[in-house]
């Protein structure tokens, strides 16, 4: 995994992942995903993204998910 356009520097929002050293954290990239789902809605509240910079944020996420198993109990 090849994550280019994240970069942390502890100067810049306390060394949070960002976007290519934007005041941009992935986490508000991922936010931002969510609540404009529209690809060309979310283009017009963030121009500064393009799509490979939500693809690397999306994937660095996910990279650093735990996976593991949860016991469901039968419902009654």
């Amino acid at each position: 995994m090849d994550f280019d356009r994240i970069t942390c520097d502890p100067r810049r929002l306390g060394g949070q992942p960002c976007i290519r050293d934007l005041r941009l954290s992935v986490r508000r990239v991922l936010q931002a995903v969510a609540l404009y789902p529209d690809r060309e809605e979310l283009g017009r509240e963030y121009p500064e993204l393009d799509d490979e910079d939500i693809r690397q944020a999306l994937e660095f996420a996910a990279a650093r998910m735990e996976d593991r198993t949860v016991e469901l109990s039968e419902a009654s």
